[in-house]
């Protein structure tokens, strides 16, 4: 069900039964960082009025858009298993990053069928925007789980999208790891544009997402990697965003926009590199969003991703998320609720809660040119370093689409 805020009509996908996607108690990728959003969302008074879509779960036939059947037959037979790591498995399971847990395959398809519901929405008219955090397993092959990923929910939803209407579908990935999965899918098909976001592949897994990645015959130019190194802050990510993104989006011109909103980009990620803050979270999200009002008639699905650290980041990304989707953005320096600070303060030392919607961020940004900066003190090697990576970027895909890699106007 839509709510209408603002004359925005937006769905919010929720369930409990999308926390079921647990994959051991130690594991990173806990759905605690789902209570505590849902909590928090609540508590800000976002979600006043808004009643929640249920999922549902992805039916086999969904699920083999993306999935084989053997693969799909392996994770529900890895859910009658003891959970953990198991030698030998095939297919990716029972690693340490893809344990076995008790109900696998109905929990990823619960997490698939939640994507395919906010795609459902928009494609029906009920909605214009739709968010699913619990979604975002960008990381999930054809026949095989990896990065925490089981069922490959974004790859399923624009397989969907394509078969419902859609022809121009841009895939906008914001996670720090590189979305290799939803590239794969599509690396050969020029009706869908993927394009990452993510720290450089020579310093994180999955170690794809080259500049060079551009996609193969018709499709070539419709892949789109822009690669960060590690300590890029707010101003810099942002300044290689609007160096790349709004160009190429705009030479696509896409009908809809699926947004994968990781936020293990943040400073205090245990498991990456850069450093962004939630306000620059926040700005991102708020500028996809304009891009997709200027682009598609306002069509944009929001879906979570990556982001382990589950108290101070991960609620107050996605409640921004939430909050931005729905047209109602919380202002950065909102004071946290007393309720939500006792209830996170179970999961971590009292002086670690967060208290206002801010990190003291600052998402403000210099405009790219190809000429760089002054190569003088350190921070403007690091501005030419990201400079460089712009441009390999550029070079490598903006003539593809009839840009001019080195005028900063496209």
């Amino acid at each position: 069900m839509a709510g209408i805020r603002d004359g925005v009509a937006a769905a919010v996908v929720w369930s409990p039964s999308l926390m079921e996607y647990r994959h051991s108690a130690d594991h990173p990728m806990s759905p605690r960082r789902l209570d505590l959003t849902m909590s928090l969302a609540t508590e800000l008074g976002v979600l006043q009025g808004v009643e929640m879509l249920d999922p549902g779960a992805a039916s086999e036939e969904e699920l083999l858009r993306v999935h084989t059947s053997r693969y799909i037959s392996a994770v529900r037979a890895a859910g009658d298993l003891p959970p953990g790591e198991h030698f030998g498995m095939s297919h990716g399971l029972g690693t340490a990053d893809n344990p076995t847990f008790p109900g696998m395959h109905e929990a990823s398809a619960a997490v698939a069928g939640g994507t395919l519901a906010a795609a459902r929405a928009i494609a029906s008219g009920a909605a214009t925007r739709a968010v699913s955090v619990a979604g975002g397993m960008h990381h999930a092959m054809p026949a095989a789980a990896a990065g925490f990923c089981v069922y490959n929910d974004a790859a399923v939803a624009i397989s969907w999208l394509l078969d419902n209407g859609y022809d121009r579908i841009a895939y906008v990935d914001i996670d720090v790891h590189h979305g290799d999965g939803v590239q794969a899918a599509f690396y050969e098909d020029p009706r869908v544009l993927t394009m990452s976001l993510h720290q450089h592949p020579a310093t994180l897994w999955p170690s794809t997402g080259w500049a060079s990645e551009t996609g193969v015959g018709r499709a070539e130019g419709t892949a789109v990697n822009l690669a960060f190194l590690p300590a890029v802050t707010d101003g810099l990510w942002m300044r290689g965003f609007h160096a790349v993104v709004p160009g190429v989006l705009r030479a696509f011109e896409p009908q809809i926009i699926v947004m994968q909103a990781g936020c293990d980009s943040h400073r205090e990620d245990p498991l990456a590199d850069l450093s962004l803050t939630v306000d620059g979270h926040r700005e991102s999200y708020l500028r996809l969003i304009a891009l997709a009002d200027e682009l598609c008639e306002g069509r944009i699905i929001a879906i979570g991703g990556g982001g382990y650290e589950l108290v101070r980041v991960v609620p107050r990304s996605w409640t921004h998320l939430i909050a931005a989707v729905l047209g109602v953005p919380v202002d950065p320096g909102t004071r946290v609720p007393e309720e939500w600070k006792a209830m996170a303060a179970r999961f971590t030392v009292p002086d670690r809660v967060p208290q206002t919607m801010s990190d003291g961020g600052d998402p403000a940004h210099t405009l790219w040119e190809p000429a760089g900066a002054d190569r003088g003190g350190e921070v403007d090697r690091t501005l030419a370093r990201l400079d460089q990576s712009i441009l390999d970027t550029r070079r490598s895909v903006y003539p593809l689409l009839g840009l001019d890699p080195d005028d900063p106007r496209d």
